[in-house]
């Protein structure tokens, strides 16, 4: 059986594995958790974004009112993303079709073809998982407009 000898040019290699190691590991640590967390901004955003498609369906329906499109979006957006309530913003607009009574902001006096739009806004610190200084103070934005049966 052959040993390795020890060389003086083995010597010199010793501990550059580590060294390597020790430069390296922070900024891949960095990229990899930067991905996690865009992917996460990725995903609360476009559930966001379904919160307020789900919300305009059920404007658009004859009988529903404002406060029923909130909970529904209060409700979607706490069984997928846990938010609280409290941290969601919902702008429900209608705007009037020419011909059509002024319905007030209130879907419950939407008249057929007048058009509901519905803005969902999550500040972003409220869903992330790791403080990221380049999102901190943003929201996620989703903004649905549908036609009123």
């Amino acid at each position: 059986m052959k040993t390795a000898r020890r060389t003086p040019h083995n010597d010199r290699r010793r501990g550059a594995a580590l060294v390597e190691m020790a430069l390296v590991l922070p900024i891949f640590i960095t990229v990899t958790l930067g991905i996690i967390e865009f992917g996460r901004a990725m995903m609360v955003g476009q559930l966001v974004t379904n919160a307020a498609r789900e919300g305009a369906r059920l404007a658009v329906v004859d009988g529903t009112t404002n406060a029923e499109v909130e909970q529904a979006i209060y409700d979607f957006l706490q069984a997928s993303v846990n938010v609280a309530p409290a941290d969601v913003i919902v702008t429900i607009t209608v705007e009037e079709y020419p011909g059509n009574p002024d319905p007030g902001n209130e879907v419950a006096n939407a008249g057929p073809r007048d058009l509901v739009s519905v803005r969902v806004q999550v500040p972003y610190n409220k869903v992330n998982y790791i403080r990221a200084k380049w999102l901190d103070g943003k929201n996620l934005v989703g903004l649905a407009a549908m036609r009123h049966e």
